[in-house]
Formats: structure tokens, C-alpha cells, sequence
């Protein structure tokens, strides 16, 4: 038998055409996002998609959308019509931002800050989710990661090598948004006292 098992069903387009035949309609991308299909549907499956997944801000989703060559004006209607039913909250989505990336990363409001920046969060916005994030939440959160960091400190280190670990370990805390004098005097703090614990 020439045919493979399904041949017959293709139909004589299918067949005629061979290596590069047109593909089924089924093989021409996700559900509600054909061509022909109307934009703003096209739209909305495309956000309802992305909410789904993880919170998204109003400007990732327009980025997304842009991406997916949805027409500007059918975005923003589709955007403004998710805002009111409160689908897009972008206080809401900023509070959640803070507070899951203060706790996971141990970030500092001013890396927190320019993040929420980046994914198009007011700066009015972001001034208010940031107030959940303390002075002593910051301190605290700093002590925390450079403990965890000097785990294998003996105390032993000489003072050249102590003060590679605290150029080391500041450098951290800056990329993580603390100011550079904080985390130098943060770092110094739980050295000594790790120093302390050994006997050293």
C-alpha cells in the first residue's frame, strides 16, 4: 500500500500539495488568535492568557499586545475595559510586587522602585505600595542575607581576606538596591559579630 494510514482523509488539497502544503487551520496557531478572527477578541484571549499565568501591570500587557501586532486603539479599548472590572489594578499589582519580592529577594525599596518603574507603575503608585516596606524591614532583611552568606566564615580569615568578604557582600546588597554606605556599615555589623561568635 503506497498511502500512509490517514491519507485518504486529508483530502486531494492536502495530498496535491506535499512537502509544502498549506497547514490545517488547526496547525495555524492558539485558539482565538487567527487572522481572520475579530482583534478585539484576539485581544482579550491574549490578556486573559497573561493574567492567567501570573498579575500582570496594564503596560506589560499593552507590551504584550504589541507584540501580537493588536491594532493600538483595540488594545487600549481592551485594557480600559479589564481596569473596569478590575482584571488590571495596577496599586494591586504594585502591593503584590513589593511585597513578594521584599520577602523572596530580599529586595530594597530603591530596587523595588525602579522595577516597578520598568513594568510602568506610577511613581505615586509605587510610592504606596513601597510604605509596606520599613526602615527596619530593610535593616533586617539585609542582616538576614549577609548572615546567610557567611555560613562558611570561620573567623580564621585575615584582615586582607575580611576585607575582600566585606567588599564582596556590600556589593551584593547595592545590586539589591541598598545605599552603599548602609550596606558597607550593615556588613561591618554582622561581621564583627560573626567574628564575636568564634572567639576570634
Amino acid at each position: 500500500m503506497d498511502g500512509t494510514p490517514g491519507d485518504a482523509a486529508d483530502g486531494p488539497d492536502d495530498s496535491a500539495a506535499g512537502p509544502g502544503r498549506r497547514p490545517r487551520p488547526s496547525q495555524q496557531g492558539p485558539p482565538g488568535e487567527d487572522r481572520d478572527a475579530d482583534p478585539a477578541a484576539v485581544a482579550r484571549a491574549i490578556v486573559l492568557r497573561q493574567l492567567t499565568t501570573s498579575p500582570k501591570s496594564r503596560l506589560q500587557l499593552s507590551r504584550k499586545l504589541a507584540e501580537r501586532n493588536v491594532p493600538e486603539d483595540v488594545a487600549e479599548a481592551v485594557l480600559d475595559r479589564f481596569e473596569e472590572v478590575r482584571l488590571i489594578d495596577d496599586a494591586e499589582f504594585a502591593d503584590m510586587w513589593v511585597r513578594s519580592r521584599s520577602q523572596t529577594r530580599k529586595l530594597a525599596r530603591g530596587a523595588l522602585r525602579r522595577e516597578l518603574a520598568d513594568k510602568g507603575i506610577s511613581p505615586d503608585t509605587a510610592a504606596v505600595a513601597l510604605e509596606q516596606v520599613s526602615d527596619e524591614d530593610e535593616e533586617n532583611a539585609a542582616r538576614e542575607l549577609v548572615r546567610r552568606k557567611l555560613r562558611g566564615f570561620t573567623g580564621g580569615e585575615d584582615r586582607a581576606e575580611r576585607d575582600k568578604i566585606t567588599r564582596r557582600l556590600a556589593s551584593m546588597l547595592a545590586r539589591k538596591g541598598y545605599q552603599p554606605s548602609q550596606a558597607f556599615r550593615i556588613v561591618s555589623e554582622v561581621l564583627e559579630a560573626a567574628v564575636a561568635d568564634t572567639g576570634d
